[in-house]
């Protein structure tokens, strides 16, 4: 589909209507319906524009636009690579216009195609454990295998970790911000983000460029990842947290929301075990989520793992911490013979290294 992008013209009056103040999506529906194209407002006389509804300070900011900032962010927005897709744009997400609040405008950086594209959002604690961790990892390097863009908002924790598993087996990947696209944050994640842009993602934000990361601003962008995205994982979120604001704004849309089950000794479970009671599906693989999407392509390459039920050394590790005197113990094993398996069944992806012994991270 070769479908062209805002002009430049085109671009300065969609920013004079985007920073009109009040004149929020509803309203430019309602324009929309009414005229030609909404773009077409600018060529009528002042006098006429009472009669589409408008406000008399709306009237006096589209008639005085700053247009000399307009121009300023017209060719930030050109040097930095930055488009603007409006909301009746062909390439804007069909997922997130049909959701109660979409965005007027989305500022993007990156493959803008990804925006239509079969996506799964991956929310969770900012301070996962390792378990959280290597949950997602694999998840996520799994649903790549069916062409699935992995969504999320660049946050530290299971956000960043989703974003670069996807990035790790050449997958793709969405981060929706918080803030402009000229203020990226975390800090830490600038090198992430272009990363992301690098390796054929996207990088989304309804904001200006120079929005700073208030945190009013979190609440609006976890409401654009679920908007976006077919379902949402959640993996380890306390109760009160922001990504069940996303598993919220997932079930008020109609969209999927799974949770990974967690310890009921760990604080982080709460939130996820909180959402099965509720009617989250709950997952153990990513065969729970594959299941419910028909339009999933199959994987090109599907890799065969061995039996695991017959690897006496794994059946010794559990799914919490085990400390390497048991595991020799259960396993019966010269230590030995014990560390060098471990080492590979690490490799492998199997358990993983914690402090205190050994974690199994598969079923």
């Amino acid at each position: 589909m070769n479908v062209q992008l805002l002009s430049k013209s085109e671009l300065r009056l969609w920013l004079a209507l985007f920073m009109c103040p009040k004149l929020g999506i509803a309203a430019l529906k309602r324009l929309e319906g009414l005229l030609p194209n909404i773009l077409y407002l600018f060529k009528l006389s002042v006098s006429e524009w009472p009669a589409f509804k408008l406000t008399a300070r709306q009237i006096e900011d589209l008639s005085n636009p700053n247009w000399q900032y307009i121009d300023a962010l017209v060719e930030w927005l050109e040097r930095h690579n930055v488009h603007v897709i409006p909301f009746n744009h062909a390439l804007y997400s069909n997922l997130l216009l049909n959701t109660s609040r979409p965005p007027s405008l989305l500022f993007v950086r990156g493959n803008i195609k990804l925006l239509n594209k079969v996506q799964v959002a991956f929310v969770g604690s900012r301070n996962p454990t390792a378990y959280g961790s290597k949950v997602t990892k694999n998840l996520v390097t799994e649903l790549t295998q069916f062409n699935v863009a992995i969504t999320s908002g660049l946050a530290i924790g299971i956000d960043g970790i989703a974003h670069k598993a996807a990035l790790s087996v050449n997958g793709s990947t969405i981060a929706v911000l918080g803030s402009g696209l000229n203020n990226i944050y975390p800090k830490r994640h600038l090198q992430l983000a272009q990363g992301i842009v690098e390796q054929g993602g996207l990088l989304v934000s309804e904001f200006l460029p120079d929005v700073p990361p208030i945190q009013f601003n979190f609440p609006k962008r976890n409401r654009i990842i679920a908007g976006l995205s077919n379902g949402t994982v959640v993996v380890e979120a306390a109760i009160k947290s922001g990504s069940l604001i996303t598993a919220r704004c997932a079930v008020e849309e109609g969209r999927d929301v799974f949770a990974v089950p967690g310890s009921i000794f760990n604080p982080l479970s709460d939130g996820c075990h909180h959402l099965i009671k509720q009617g989250a599906k709950i997952i153990t693989n990513v065969n729970d989520i594959v299941e419910e999407y028909w339009q999933f392509p199959q994987p090109e390459k599907v890799s065969v793992k061995k039996n695991l039920a017959e690897d006496k050394l794994l059946a010794s590790v559990g799914h919490d911490t085990t400390p390497i005197d048991i595991i020799v113990q259960k396993s019966n094993l010269p230590i030995e013979q014990v560390l060098e398996r471990l080492l590979g069944l690490e490799v492998e992806g199997f358990i993983l290294s914690v402090p205190g012994g050994y974690l199994k991270v598969c079923s």
